[in-house]
């Protein structure tokens, strides 16, 4: 099976998912073929997250926010409009290697890249800044001189439940990875599920907010959600970790119905 997330050569600077799981919708365009993928100009989905030394986010709020800030350009009106002024570029990314990049930025940095085109998604404690894709070798010089490494992140507060009935994106107990790599499987897996999704619900999913959890499953749970017919993250395993599945999203009965699975 083949995806517009396979990923044939490194990019240490770069995050990308590989295989759906069964049953999960390809990007919107028709599928192209891997060597089409590869002939066509290559995109980098930027995420920044605001990393003040004194203020840290809690590391699920900021999992959780990275993935509602892709949804959140998935769904804007200047990506979603046929005439909106992201649609082209996201089509772009869409239909070659698809690729997220998540970058750190506090004080001056912050703020100078805001004033970039881009959506900020702020969470109860997290604020993560989208941007539409830009060409690999084409980063805007407020992104590019930004890091990738630090992003390793604590828990600021206990971390309850998920709430019933939003999905969850379920992380794999046996990794561990840096919270700016885990915030682009959670990103990835965000984009699967909305590929799931038809219009209504995608609307039901945005107008409550994209509410959705990020938890680590058990090993006995997970052993289950990974052979299960849902969206599943798979890591191409040339940074941090072996090639793999990362996470899977189950969706929640509100927005995302799925099977009935035993809960992690």
């Amino acid at each position: 099976m083949t995806s517009p997330f396979d990923a044939p050569v490194p990019d240490p600077a770069s995050d990308r998912i590989s295989d759906p799981a069964p049953g999960t919708t390809a990007a919107p365009a028709s599928a192209p073929t891997p060597e089409e993928r590869d002939s066509r100009e290559q995109f980098v989905l930027p995420l920044l997250v605001r990393m003040e030394r004194a203020t840290p986010p809690g590391r699920t709020d900021a999992l959780e926010t990275s993935a509602r800030a892709v949804l959140t350009l998935l769904n804007d009106p200047r990506t979603v409009e046929p005439e909106g002024e992201w649609a082209e570029r996201v089509a772009a990314w869409e239909d070659a290697r698809i690729r997220k990049v998540v970058r750190r930025a506090r004080g001056g940095e912050w703020r100078r890249a805001g004033e970039l085109p881009g959506i900020t998604v702020t969470g109860s404690e997290a604020e993560v800044r989208v941007f539409p894709p830009v060409p690999l070798d084409g980063w805007p010089k407020e992104l590019a001189k930004l890091q990738v490494s630090g992003t390793d992140l604590e828990e600021t507060g206990p971390v309850g439940p998920p709430a019933p009935g939003v999905p969850v994106l379920w992380l794999n107990p046996e990794l561990e990875m840096s919270a700016g790599k885990t915030m682009a499987q959670t990103g990835h897996a965000a984009q699967l599920a909305w590929w799931r999704l038809d219009e209504v619900r995608r609307k039901e999913w945005a107008e409550g907010g994209f509410a959705l959890a990020v938890r680590t499953a058990t090993p006995e749970a997970w052993a289950e959600l990974v052979v299960s017919d849902l969206p599943v993250v798979r890591d191409a395993g040339f940074t941090e970790i072996a090639p793999g599945p990362t996470v899977v999203v189950e969706g929640g009965t509100r927005y995302c119905p799925t099977p009935r699975l035993r809960r992690p």
